[in-house]
């Protein structure tokens, strides 16, 4: 039997369990990680995430060779053991993590980057919570959704954030809160490694001081129903923006079942990027011993 000392976090309810791995030592099977996401016989969570330095995997020396300073690595699986690319709340839960845990260094306290499969994402430390920069974006093809509560198959929109999504838009509040995502939608055509799923209104009014203000949920690929996934956000922000044209503004209000996150599109040297914004919290630490 080996035992684990880990972190549970969430950012907007979107949980995570977190621990430590510095040198790379400890490889948990498909079957622990899901053992430990449970939420009637291990802890509970949407996902397991290793601090790991980039320096001890392989996915992590290829960062290093990108941006030098990149010293940790967001080593992230979903809740069925399956590895993921990128989780925006989950890198903002991250940064906390390795602030609290004494794990980097006090004046890098401010932008901090970090390794992920998709890449190297800045995250920013403020006085409400984190802002991650999540990188260039890439409008992928349509599909058709299918869900339970939907009566006919959906347009859905692609869009690539380092992690697939599709999105479509629904037409109001009792439309979406009348779905069932206890089953994941059903896309047409497939994507071949899957995708996270969102489905979105818009508030009324849209707009508010300047910005864009839209309800969504997500089913996420290898976790099931979330109450909030922070890519997924962004990606959302970024489908409706594009349908609307361009009128749409670039800051978004975007509000989960966990709560309400910030998105912001703004151009830089390579292309336009996008932001994500929103708290993130540590509720409770402990020793679990893995099957």
């Amino acid at each position: 039997m080996t035992s684990l000392a880990f972190a549970k976090g969430h950012g907007t309810g979107n949980d995570f369990v977190l621990f430590t791995d510095p040198d790379g030592e400890i490889e948990l099977t498909p079957e622990q990680i899901a053992f430990l996401c449970d939420r009637h016989f291990g802890i509970g969570a949407d996902g397991v995430i290793r601090a790991v330095r980039s320096r001890a995997i392989p996915e992590g020396k290829r960062i290093l060779e990108v941006e030098p300073d990149a010293e940790w690595f967001m080593d992230y699986w979903n809740s069925d053991g399956t590895v993921a690319e990128m989780c925006g709340n989950g890198i903002r839960v991250f940064a906390h993590y390795l602030i609290e845990e004494g794990l980097v260094s006090p004046e890098r306290r401010d932008t901090l980057p970090i390794g992920t499969r998709a890449g190297v994402k800045d995250v920013l430390a403020g006085v409400s919570g984190y802002t991650v920069d999540l990188g260039r974006w890439r409008l992928g093809e349509e599909a058709l959704v299918a869900a339970r509560g939907l009566n006919v198959p959906r347009p859905g929109l692609g869009i690539d954030l380092g992690n697939p999504h599709v999105v479509t838009v629904l037409a109001d509040d009792a439309k979406l809160d009348g779905l069932d995502l206890s089953e994941a939608p059903v896309l047409e055509p497939a994507p071949d490694a899957g995708a996270n799923v969102e489905f979105v209104v818009p508030e009324d009014p849209l707009l508010k001081d300047g910005v864009a203000r839209i309800r969504m949920r997500v089913h996420e690929r290898g976790s099931g129903e979330t109450l909030s996934c922070g890519t997924g956000t962004a990606a959302a922000a970024l489908a409706f923006r594009h349908w609307g044209g361009e009128e749409m503004p670039n800051s978004w209000s975007v509000e989960v079942p966990g709560g309400r996150l910030g998105v912001r599109m703004f151009p830089t040297e390579e292309g336009e990027h996008v932001s994500l914004s929103g708290p993130a919290e540590l509720v409770y630490r402990g020793t679990i011993t893995l099957p």
